[in-house]
């Protein structure tokens, strides 16, 4: 996976002031006769959760005004509890009134994020790893998925260049799940197989790679399935996996449970800023 760096958060967030300011700026802080003075706010908690994203959210105000003084009071992947002082800041009056929204944007979705998956990582043993999937907002997948491991999650492929996941469109416009999957060898990448029924199975088990994904199963098929390959891959479950059944489907054994929600539907975490 792509790391989340200075470079990448600060060209993500200057693209967000950008969408925010453009053309003229912040035609109301502009009418301001204190404008200019120097004045300290607080990052205040409003929930209980996970937080993540705080370097974005300290480099919007940063981008902003150079005379900013951002002190951290927590550190990504810790929990906080609502009225939490999350960050201090003392900059000019305009500087944090241009970047706060754009700074507890970045902060609010992925601590979203974070808390949410660490919902789902409270109900599954260690055994059993809860990853994110490629369901993700365009062009903050860095942002998204590094919030999933700050909330104890584990990240699947970044993008369709890193590992082979053969689908139900790749078997159907192939014709042949056995030869695809023999190609598929052949390029020494990491291989994962998605089928949906034990027909399916039988017809690779004896083929070396690494992952089989077990696509919306029940329980009773998922456990037939996982006695078919006794313990020869690294199994994964996908499909619809909620906060009320991911217990029952980590107690079949399966290693991995692909959550698309933890990305894609995570409630925004819930902070405010205000002035002292």
């Amino acid at each position: 996976m792509q790391k989340v760096n200075q470079q990448y958060i600060n060209f993500v967030v200057k693209k967000a002031l950008e969408e925010d300011l453009k053309p003229r700026g912040d035609v109301t802080t502009n009418l301001l006769q204190t404008k200019n003075q120097e004045i300290k706010a607080k990052i205040i908690a409003r929930q209980d959760g996970v937080i993540a994203g705080i370097d974005f959210c300290k480099a919007a105000f940063q981008l902003m005004g150079k005379e900013t003084r951002f002190v951290k009071k927590v550190s990504d992947g810790n929990k906080v509890y609502s009225n939490k002082v999350i960050a201090e800041i003392t900059a000019k009056i305009k500087t944090i009134l241009l970047a706060e929204r754009t700074a507890l944007n970045f902060l609010n979705h992925a601590s979203g994020i974070a808390t949410m998956t660490k919902k789902f990582t409270k109900l599954v043993s260690k055994k059993t790893k809860i990853c994110c999937t490629r369901k993700t907002t365009p062009n903050l997948r860095i942002l998204e998925k590094y919030a999933v491991k700050k909330g104890g999650g584990h990240n699947h492929r970044f993008n369709l260049n890193d590992e082979i996941l053969i689908k139900e469109n790749h078997i159907k416009a192939s014709g042949n799940l056995r030869k695809l999957v023999e190609k598929a060898i052949k390029t020494k990448k990491i291989i994962t197989v998605e089928i949906e029924n034990s027909q399916q199975l039988k017809q690779i088990i004896d083929l070396n790679f690494k992952r089989i994904l077990f696509d919306n199963m029940s329980n009773k098929q998922l456990k037939r399935c996982l006695k078919i390959c006794k313990k020869k891959y690294q199994t994964e479950y996908s499909g619809n996996a909620t906060l009320k059944n991911i217990k029952k489907i980590a107690k079949t054994g399966i290693d991995r449970i692909s959550v698309g929600v933890i990305t894609h539907s995570a409630k925004s975490f819930d902070s405010t800023l205000l002035f002292i």
